[in-house]
């Protein structure tokens, strides 16, 4: 899957070895040296995923992106930076950030990374119209949930979690991916946010006794329908 790809490194040498590696794949790459001369190019061009380095003159890559986001809210970000810690990698899921890889990485999980999101962007670029849960109805687009004729409409963290568990069911969905994407942050209080917003949700699902939201301790949660 080729792909136009905005780099911002401001590693002279390590931007052209990565840009040289990414077209290899056949990517299409920009390449630009500091965050100022990113922004302008994204303004000017029409990319299909960024990567951003975090250290950088004149524009950090976490300040880039929430600028990056205010012009386009979709496109993929990727962070590649040799601050690894926890508080940098929430600070830039909470800037925009798709994904954080830590220098030094291996250019063939980048590679793997920019695949599996662009994969992923593709088959969810249209929102399904409708989830079928059972005997409910789920309308993403409206956030409306049908049942026997009624409708009632869920708040965007509740349709957001909603989503992301029809799109695993009967299979573990990650705790820490859902506070991260929903919530932006994955600490104790969040994480009793989510608790609460899980209860809601096994409540408005409650009138099919098919349906069940399971808890996996220390992993996440398991949306069941049981077709039997």
């Amino acid at each position: 899957m080729n792909a136009k790809i905005l780099l911002v490194e401001d590693e002279a040498n390590f931007g052209q070895v990565l840009k040289s590696y990414l077209e290899l794949a056949d990517h299409d790459v920009c390449l630009a040296t500091d965050g100022d001369l990113g922004y302008s190019r994204f303004k000017a061009g029409d990319y299909d995923l960024c990567i951003l380095d975090v250290m950088m003159p004149r524009r950090d890559g976490f300040t880039l992106a929430e600028d990056i986001r205010k012009l386009n809210r979709s496109i993929p970000i990727i962070f590649l930076t040799a601050r690894g810690g926890k508080e940098d990698q929430i600070k830039g899921y909470r800037s925009g950030g798709d994904d954080y890889l830590t220098k030094p990485f291996d250019s063939e999980v980048l590679l793997l990374k920019i695949q599996a999101i662009l994969g992923r962007n593709k088959s969810t670029e249209k929102p399904p119209e409708e989830l079928e849960i059972g005997a409910y109805t789920y309308f993403p687009v409206k956030r409306f949930l049908s049942f026997g004729g009624t409708e009632e409409k869920l708040s965007p963290k509740e349709g957001a979690l909603l989503e992301m568990l029809c799109h695993s069911v009967n299979e573990v969905m990650p705790r820490s991916e859902a506070l991260l994407k929903i919530w932006k942050n994955d600490d104790y209080f969040t994480t009793r946010s989510m608790d609460v917003y899980v209860a809601k949700l096994r409540k408005k699902l409650s009138a099919d006794s098919r349906i069940s939201i399971e808890n996996v301790h220390g992993t996440g949660f398991i949306l069941r329908i049981d077709t039997q």
